[in-house]
């Protein structure tokens, strides 16, 4: 089995005791190693029952499960490969005991997670609780610590929903998803027997993607760790690009100060990409200071030089790549073998349009098309109510988004009243006396709906008078993007609102003597429209690209604001490494491209083009990077004498930042730079 590796990677996968970290560069061969490791350590008699394999992904559980099984004949015991989440789950069946708790407990979704909220909320978004809630859990804050950081009367809010759900879920026997690790973390602190005894069991523990690891993982791993040190771990720092989640790059750049005598091993060796690819890649990410620093050697050939358009829209751009792509295809390439990546979602919106009107079929991966996102059909929702007062199902949509205390038996009542004298519902609302309709739905709801009715029909004026003040207008009237704010993924979707928005704008200023209506139909049509084969290109962020490779990759929108994403809470570090992932996805051939205009908050803006075209050495010229802190207003952090708190305000104090942070209701101004966040 070690006859198949390189001299790296046969140092890594003879390691048996002792703390080892794989260092493994893209396209290196991570997972052959990690596999062939763990075949390695039951061939030489280590009983496979001692080794405990994590992955973060069912998906890798199952590959690494296949490749280490098909190198070992007869294998009687097979070793616990999984996800950290299933060991949690297996864990507590056996010890959840401790906590006061039954084993025959019932693990709840995403989806019944927001009813429960829902139930005990009613008024702040479920999405937003769900997220707010699933952090705190991951940084092990409890309800106490919670109540105590909290700055505002938001944060007491969200306290006070974390134990009135803490405490359903007890009541009722049943964990969430971060309970499985959460839990198995607590029952392990609080009991050193166990966790020495299950420390004993599992001699060996191996974690795959180590870089991706939050606060809570690390603490877990610390604790199956207690009566030896053989863990081992594989990751790329350079690819650590999941800060957003929760996910800290410090656990893999640490590493060799949490566990002494560490053995360090780079798989450098990369067998995906030409040397041109990787030169460039190698300089991009040179720029950054977090790292423990390693450089990708090619195994391939040359190869062709990185390609850069510059193009003055993204009209202009997309034809570009319509016309590389069609030239690749009648050249044999298959759809297969071609991606276009982008840092923003909203880009694929002018994307989409450009290949549906070449006929060139296309997937979106890991996300949905642009007029399937739910605040664009939102949007196009409120949009058909303005143009027809007659659409029941658009006003069903839209008439409590944003909330406005409109639930689903008003509007069941509303709907029977409808259809009992045969008028649409916004009619009802419209000719209906304000006591008529207090009489279907009560009072306050009346009043709430002759309101909504006014603002409609003062948009319907406006939009007669002037088609481009009504978009300022619609957003003034019903202050939409502001229900979006707290949302986790807030950013790409009030992005993909903008987007909208502008090319709605850019729609009447090319057709001025068309109407919204007019924009609605055309954009069935582009949204309506599929192609046969199932062959077909794809479109992605660069998110959903990590992990996969293409022959032919496009990288568009290479302008500060959207790829760096720039401003307050961003980490440039992140980008860089999110533009070596893009980089790193090419095997054959990589074009990058970046345009003078974009349509940016809802209109065009000139933009300067990426910082990361000249640190990666493709263009000439140099840009003052300003250093921008990655803390903002909210997020949880950690001060190694004063504790946990939560940031108050950010603001500059000379080459660093200065954060107020709410320490058990105490405020304290603090140094960027003397607190990480949890």
């Amino acid at each position: 089995m070690l006859s198949q590796l390189n001299d790296s990677q046969k140092v890594a996968a003879q390691h048996i005791d002792g703390p080892l970290l794989i260092l493994a560069g893209a396209g290196s061969g991570k997972t052959k190693t990690i596999t062939t490791r763990l075949a390695y350590l039951i061939s030489i008699g280590i009983d496979p029952a001692s080794i405990l394999t994590l992955t973060f992904t069912n998906k890798a559980a199952s590959e690494m499960r296949e490749r280490a099984f098909a190198l070992i004949a007869d294998m009687k015991s097979p070793p616990l490969l999984a996800t950290f989440h299933k060991f949690g789950l297996l864990f507590l069946k056996f010890h959840i005991s401790k906590l006061g708790r039954k084993n025959n407990f019932v693990i709840i979704d995403n989806d019944d997670k927001k009813k429960i909220l829902r139930t005990i909320d009613k008024v702040t978004t479920t999405s937003v609780l769900a997220n707010e809630i699933s952090k705190l859990k991951n940084a092990i804050v409890s309800i106490d610590e919670a109540k105590l950081s909290a700055q505002d009367k938001y944060y007491s809010q969200i306290a006070d929903v974390y134990e009135k759900y803490e405490k359903y879920l007890f009541e009722n026997n049943l964990v969430d998803f971060d309970d499985l690790l959460l839990l198995t973390y607590k029952i392990l602190k609080e009991d050193a027997q166990l966790a020495n005894q299950t420390s004993q069991r599992y001699q060996y523990i191996m974690v795959d993607e180590y870089q991706d690891t939050n606060e809570l993982q690390y603490k877990l791993l610390q604790k199956l760790c207690h009566s030896h040190n053989n863990l081992c771990v594989v990751g790329d720092d350079d690819q650590s690009i999941y800060g957003w989640r929760g996910a800290t790059i410090k656990n893999i750049l640490t590493f060799e100060e949490n566990f002494p005598n560490t053995v360090v091993i780079k798989l450098e060796d990369n067998y995906r990409s030409t040397d041109k690819i990787l030169y460039h890649a190698n300089q991009l990410i040179d720029h950054n200071r977090d790292r423990l620093g390693k450089r990708l050697v090619g195994t391939r050939c040359e190869g062709n030089s990185i390609r850069v358009y510059e193009s003055n829209d993204e009209n202009e751009e997309t034809k570009k790549i319509v016309d590389d792509v069609k030239n690749l295809i009648n050249k044999g390439i298959r759809p297969q073998e071609i991606a276009i990546l982008f840092r923003v979602n909203a880009l694929s919106r002018s994307l989409e349009e450009g290949f549906a009107r070449a006929k060139i079929n296309y997937k979106l991966v890991g996300g949905m098309k642009f007029y399937e996102r739910a605040e664009i059909k939102d949007l196009i929702a409120y949009f058909r109510v303005i143009t027809n007062k007659n659409d029941n199902f658009s006003l069903k949509r839209i008439v409590n988004k944003p909330k406005r205390g409109i639930g689903k038996t008003t509007i069941e009542k509303m709907e029977l009243e409808s259809i009992r004298v045969k008028k649409s519902m916004f009619c009802l609302i419209e000719e209906y006396s304000a006591d008529k309709l207090s009489e279907i739905v009560g009072k306050k709801n009346s009043r709430t709906l002759k309101v909504f009715m006014a603002s409609v029909n003062d948009l319907q004026d406006i939009l007669v008078d002037s088609k481009m003040r009504f978009i300022d207008s619609f957003e003034e009237a019903f202050d939409f993007k502001i229900a979006f704010e707290k949302m986790i993924d807030a950013r790409d979707r009030i992005a993909n609102i903008d987007e909208f928005y502008g090319y709605l704008r850019d729609f009447f200023m090319q057709n001025v003597d068309l109407n919204l209506e007019d924009f609605l139909n055309e954009i069935s049509l582009e949204s309506a429209q599929d192609t046969i084969s199932n062959a077909a290109i794809s479109m992605m962020s660069v998110h959903a690209s990590k992990g996969l490779e293409y022959c032919h990759v496009f990288i568009i929108g290479l302008e500060e604001g959207f790829f760096p994403i720039i401003g307050d809470g961003s980490d440039i570090e992140e980008e860089r490494r999110l533009g070596y992932v893009a980089f790193t996805r090419a095997k054959d051939e990589l074009t990058l491209s970046f345009v003078h205009g974009r349509f940016y908050k809802g209109r065009r803006t000139q933009l300067v083009k990426s910082r990361f075209l000249s640190e990666s050495g493709l263009i000439k010229g140099s840009l003052t990077i300003e250093k921008y802190t990655t803390f903002k207003k909210g997020d949880m952090v950690k001060h190694k004498i004063f504790g946990t708190g939560r940031v108050v305000s950010t603001s500059k104090a000379g080459k660093d930042f200065k954060l107020k942070i709410n320490f058990n209701g105490n405020n304290r101004d603090i140094l960027s730079s003397f607190v990480e966040k949890v």
